[in-house]
């Protein structure tokens, strides 16, 4: 008996919650009404408390609650609006995508530089903002050169420009980097050398979390919309039920069992639009979204083991193959995904902010729903180089053809020579 599962089989992911009621009610003060880590962060300046932004029309219908429950119909109305954002960029499909990627990376660096300027604000380093967005330029030039010079191979041989831009890629990005880095030198002032090398160190750990870890999730997007929504709505699924549990229960840390991931996983598997790779179409001059769906994305049969066949009855299951990848990215988005937001909740801790912004009402900043995405990302990257990712035929020939003729010569003797000896060529020629 074969049984193809389309609401069931849920992924288990673990939802930890480790809220607070307030801010900083997790420190304790001592005797005197001084917290601990106010005496050991007590050189630390803090950073500008942003004021209130709530729509006007949300602070006048939500005028009668409390201040608990009126974050809670902020949080969850702006909520509701960024999911359907969300879907709607989706449908727009994965170069628009692309560009709202880009768009966040950019805000998520504004708002932890700035940070940095409000805290040290007084000292008027010279040229810091200037130098900061001068390498966040020249990272970003580094690497989406070689996204675009890797899977748009043909289109950057076929224009005369970009192949000069291509050839000469990463001399032109050390070039850009190093005039930064020699600006930054010129810019030293005696008094402030600490300072400087300080805020040197800041941009460049921030270009290292934010512009890196942002340039993954385009990475993942190029192999199939599905490597990109299913990692992120397992994060936003996670945030929600923590968020959730936090708000009712307190302080008590919970494990849940929450999310469909697998359900997901399976609508989305049946889609091509979904789990094709960006290709850009030589004929028709554009990026396509359509291909023959790899192994990964074919309903396949599994024998259920003894135990489970004497639970469920059932002797054999159809499944995506993906769908039990999906196991292993909603395990990670739950379990371990939550230490970003740990390691960005100390870094606000660290400068006595609550938010790295206000740009969402109730929500803080971007940074502050990208956190757990970032490393989530990165995991995801890795993870298809690792396990799914093989050898791309196409890549290769695109590659052999932009060779010289007496190169490609060489190379179809080479291969020629390689194929008589194994004996697969003469087989090949037998069988036509």
């Amino acid at each position: 008996m074969a049984f193809t599962p389309v609401l069931c089989l849920p992924c288990v992911c673990v939802c930890v919650c480790v809220c607070s009621k307030g801010s900083d009610s997790g420190l304790k003060a001592d005797k005197d009404g001084v917290s601990e880590e106010s005496k050991v962060d007590s050189g630390v300046p803090e950073v500008p408390v942003p004021p209130d932004d709530t729509p006007e029309v949300l602070n006048k219908a939500l005028s009668g609650l409390s201040s608990r429950w009126k974050n809670w119909w902020v949080r969850g109305i702006l909520t509701l609006a960024m999911i359907s954002f969300f879907f709607f960029i989706i449908y727009l499909g994965p170069m628009v995508l692309m560009m709202i990627v880009l768009c966040v990376q950019i805000k998520c660096f504004h708002e932890i530089i700035t940070i940095g300027y409000n805290v040290y604000h007084s000292y008027e380093l010279p040229w810091f903002r200037t130098l900061s967005w001068y390498f966040l330029l020249c990272v970003n030039y580094f690497f989406y050169g070689e996204t675009v010079t890797d899977y748009f191979f043909t289109l950057v041989q076929r224009e005369e420009p970009l192949r000069i831009l291509s050839k000469y890629h990463r001399f032109i990005s050390f070039a850009l980097y190093l005039t930064g880095f020699c600006m930054f030198v010129l810019s030293l002032v005696k008094k402030h050398y600490r300072l400087q090398f300080y805020m040197f160190g800041w941009t460049h750990v921030t270009l290292l979390i934010v512009v890196t870890q942002s340039h993954l999730i385009i990475h993942n997007l190029f192999e199939g919309m599905i490597w990109f929504i299913v990692p992120i709505s397992c994060v936003i699924c996670n945030d929600i039920m923590a968020y959730m549990f936090g708000f009712f229960f307190g302080r008590t840390p919970l494990i849940k069992v929450s999310s469909r991931t697998s359900e997901l996983s399976y609508v989305m598997a049946g889609y091509r639009y979904f789990v094709c790779p960006v290709e850009f179409n030589n004929d028709s001059n554009r990026f396509q979204v359509d291909c023959e769906p790899s192994e990964l994305f074919q309903l396949q049969e599994y024998t259920l083991p003894g135990v489970l066949e004497s639970v469920t009855g059932w002797t054999t299951v159809r499944l995506y193959p993906f769908q039990i990848h999906s196991i292993a990215l909603s395990s990670f988005a739950s379990i371990v995904g939550p230490f970003g937001g740990f390691f960005a909740s100390g870094f606000k801790r660290a400068f006595k902010i609550k938010d790295f912004a206000n740009t969402i009402p109730g929500h803080g900043g971007i940074m502050d729903r990208f956190d757990c995405q970032y490393i989530m990302a990165t995991f995801v990257n890795v993870y298809i180089a690792s396990f799914i990712r093989g050898p791309n035929p196409s890549k290769v020939v695109q590659q052999l053809l932009a060779l010289r003729s007496d190169q490609q010569l060489y190379i179809f003797n080479s291969l020629k020579a390689h194929l008589t000896e194994k004996g697969l060529l003469r087989a090949a020629e037998a069988a036509a």
